[in-house]
């Protein structure tokens, strides 16, 4: 197996988080609050003490809103990447693709929150398992049972081999997390402007270069008012508790 040190990483923030109004009715969804700070702050945290140095983030709706925020930031690099037309999931990484240099990077929705295995930095552990000679993507999938604050649909099962296999009907075992490591070759031959980054995933499963990894802490899909305040309460009580 071939390590590689990432230290970048590409945050999905352009979206307009329809399904969390009236959250996001005056905030963009990754500034949207869960505790004491916005869910995009828990990511760039986490991605810093594992070593990440520099960060991407695409904007679109509240661009200026979230630009400003991400500019207090001083304890890491960010790359702004600013669409005038939404170019979705697999168009907005391609866009600013230049930015990784040319080498594997985490790639990670701006509404993603998780909590780490309390012996296990999830980043750090997806990073171990990294092999550039035998991938071109490496998924963080979460044990669908496990989901209980929020919604879980089985995204993959795995096949005999350990090897993910996407289920189109949603009946698998685990859930996408949207937390990845890609290589920029995974978007050799990709389409122009607007496109769904399943559709590389769909490739690199065929090609054979998809990986898996299985998370062993708590990751929520924040996808409605109600889930957002179930994570929010279930945080506020776990800081009380400690």
């Amino acid at each position: 197996m071939t390590h590689e040190i990432i230290d970048h990483a590409f945050i999905l923030a352009a979206g307009e988080g329809r399904r969390l109004r009236p959250y996001t009715d005056h905030c963009p969804k990754p500034m949207v609050k869960l505790g004491s700070k916005p869910i995009i702050d828990y990511t760039i945290d986490k991605l810093i003490a594992a070593g990440v140095t520099t960060i991407t983030v695409n904007l679109h709706y509240m661009a200026d809103t979230l630009a400003a925020h991400l500019q207090k930031r001083t304890d890491v690099h960010i790359n702004l990447s600013f669409e005038d037309k939404l170019l979705d999931t697999g168009g907005g990484l391609a866009n600013a693709l230049d930015t990784m240099n040319g080498r594997p990077f985490y790639i990670i929705s701006g509404d993603a929150f998780w909590v780490d295995h309390p012996h296990e930095d999830t980043l750090s552990a997806l990073a171990a398992q990294w092999d550039t000679e035998t991938t071109d993507l490496l998924l963080l999938l979460q044990p669908a049972d496990n989901m209980k604050l929020t919604h879980g649909v089985g995204d993959y099962a795995f096949d005999d081999n350990g090897i993910p296999v996407r289920i189109l009907d949603k009946t698998g075992t685990h859930m996408f997390t949207s937390i990845r490591i890609a290589h920029p070759r995974l978007f050799d031959g990709c389409p122009e402007g607007a496109f769904s980054f399943l559709q590389l995933m769909d490739k690199a499963e065929a090609e054979g270069r998809l990986r898996a990894v299985i998370h062993k802490g708590d990751w929520h899909h924040i996808s409605t008012p109600e889930e957002l305040e179930r994570v929010d309460k279930a945080l506020t009580e776990s800081r009380n508790v400690a």
